[in-house]
């Protein structure tokens, strides 16, 4: 616990809050426990079900989430993910997003940074969106797309929430080839 709480920046106390249910944790604290462990934000809404990986393979039908039945974990100052798939994917994060007003993706308005490319699609409020040094203000229909290595921010803008439908591809983003590619020939 002392080990995971140092890698990830965060006391031995929060994680044991966290872990007990006691603490909800900021996004950017969740993204760095998922990172430290390497596991998939499915296995934290505790999927039993086979990933989705598994079933293509076996050839079975991908099951349906019913808009009811979606696992749901509440992170610190109001965001809410919901799980939209039926069970664990290695390959990706596919989640409804709900900040509640005032919500951001970081407690104290950090940046933060993971491996992946993210997908993002408003479906109603207004979401604040910062990649690098460029912030953006998205309604609904609007949709983003980035590469999770690049900072980033997420905030509720107004006076309602923001719900957006998300999908995280995990594999170092859409440039990760490119810039092993330019690495090697430097």
């Amino acid at each position: 616990m002392r080990e995971l709480a140092r890698a990830v920046g965060v006391s031995a106390s929060l994680l044991s809050q966290i872990e007990r249910g006691n603490v909800k944790p900021s996004v950017d604290t969740l993204w760095a426990i998922v990172r430290e462990l390497s596991i998939s934000l499915d296995d934290l809404f505790g999927s039993r079900e086979p990933s989705v990986a598994a079933q293509a393979a076996a050839a079975v039908p991908l099951p349906v989430v019913r808009a009811s039945a979606g696992k749901k974990i509440g992170l610190a100052r109001g965001v809410e993910w919901q799980q939209l798939t039926a069970g664990s994917d290695p390959d990706a994060d596919f989640v409804l997003v709900t900040y509640a007003v005032g919500a951001s993706s970081s407690e104290s308005g950090e940046m933060l940074r993971h491996h992946g490319r993210e997908y993002g699609y408003l479906v109603s409020g207004r979401l604040g969106v910062a990649v690098g040094f460029d912030e953006y203000e998205l309604g609904p229909g609007d949709a983003v797309s980035f590469d999770s290595q690049r900072p980033h921010r997420l905030w509720a803008i107004g006076d309602q929430p923001a719900v957006a439908v998300w999908l995280v591809m995990r594999g170092g983003g859409l440039d990760a080839p490119r810039r092993r590619a330019a690495r090697r020939v430097k």
